[in-house]
């Protein structure tokens, strides 16, 4: 009978030792990582907040803007900002699962797994964390927000507001709406069939792009003047004030939480 011993070279017990010391370190390095996260959420709070960001001043601008530029045109200018398009509860659920199954793996070492009751606990705990978070704080939620569905709740909002408001209903079709979606970061610039026809997607980019730009600098008050002030360019150059013009829509910005 022959034996044979291979001496190993110490790689293994490095290794073992790197794995014990990521086991021991891992759940602090987690919960350090998401107390960042959640404080920088915390402190940006204010940007999805729509009376935050746009003061009484920043309102007044915008309605006088609205003034102005229909007194050169037929048109009417509606501009809409919403905190969110949607709840996004599906982003809450992904968050509550996500925390839940990292922690449980990254906290391991410390999860009571020989008394169940408990562990169940500490789990759902987890859980709920990851969901209040998302839920609560829209920078975590904008972490597990899909694109896709951002881009479609917004455009279905955007259109909602378009025909609740009577932008349609306009004598030469020349209703606009500016509608701004704060949590979403999408903004949408509709006009009805009248105007339509006079602009190209180009036209309506810049204004689209200008308007977004300006929102992702915090500057959502100037932004919404500079579309208003782009919109009624466009309006008085196709379709100019004419006497006897009336006021088909009121001169206002519209503000809500969704």
């Amino acid at each position: 009978m022959h034996a044979c011993l291979a001496l190993s070279d110490g790689s293994w017990s490095e290794d073992t030792g790197l794995w014990v010391h990521f086991g021991t370190w891992g759940p602090w390095i987690l919960a350090l990582v998401a107390l960042l996260l959640v404080l920088r959420a915390v402190s940006r709070r204010h940007r999805y907040r729509a009376l935050d960001v746009l003061d009484p001043a920043a309102c007044e601008r915008v309605h006088e803007a609205i003034r102005r530029a229909e007194l050169r045109t037929v048109g009417e200018i509606v501009p809409v900002v919403l905190e969110r398009s949607d709840p996004h509860p599906g982003a809450c659920w992904l968050a509550a699962v996500t925390t839940l199954l990292l922690g449980s793996a990254l906290a391991m070492p410390l999860l009571p797994f020989h008394q169940p009751v408990a562990l169940l606990l500490c789990q759902v705990a987890l859980g709920a964390a990851g969901w209040l978070a998302a839920f609560l704080l829209p920078d975590v939620q904008r972490l597990f927000m899909r694109e896709s569905r951002a881009d479609a709740v917004v455009a279905e909002q955007a259109l909602i507001e378009f025909y609740s408001h009577g932008l349609q209903r306009t004598e030469a079709a020349t209703g606009v709406l500016l509608f701004v979606s704060l949590l979403e970061h999408r903004v949408v610039v509709l006009g009805d069939e009248g105007i339509d026809a006079h602009m190209g997607p180009e036209r309506w980019a810049e204004v689209t792009g200008g308007l977004l730009r300006e929102v992702a600098a915090g500057r959502l008050g100037e932004g919404l003047v500079a579309a208003v002030d782009a919109a009624g360019e466009a309006l008085a150059e196709h379709f100019p004030w004419v006497d006897g013009d009336r006021n088909e829509l009121p001169d206002r910005l519209i503000v809500r939480r969704e």
